[in-house]
């Protein structure tokens, strides 16, 4: 699963070839979560409120690029690293 951006302890990715809705994976120690890009809402598991906090601040601020390395992944491309949360 290609990293695109670490800030604070937690790790941001996107497979290659995953399901819909877009979505990138987070991952903060032993949690984990699944993360619409368009609502920002949780598909999947879970983080530490604080934890979800920062990644929803940082998506928030980030859309457009987590929507271009969606499409990226989709076509199997490179993944652009996303600046981290400051």
């Amino acid at each position: 699963m290609p990293e695109i951006s670490r800030f604070f302890g937690i790790i941001i990715a996107m497979y290659y070839n995953d399901h819909a809705p877009p979505h990138f994976h987070a991952r903060y120690g032993a949690q984990k979560a699944v993360i619409d890009i368009e609502t920002l809402a949780v598909i999947e598991g879970a983080l530490s409120p604080r934890a979800l906090g920062m990644v929803t601040e940082w998506a928030a601020q980030h859309r457009d690029e987590l929507r271009e390395d969606w499409r990226l992944a989709r076509q199997h491309d490179t993944l652009k690293a996303i600046a981290p949360l400051e």
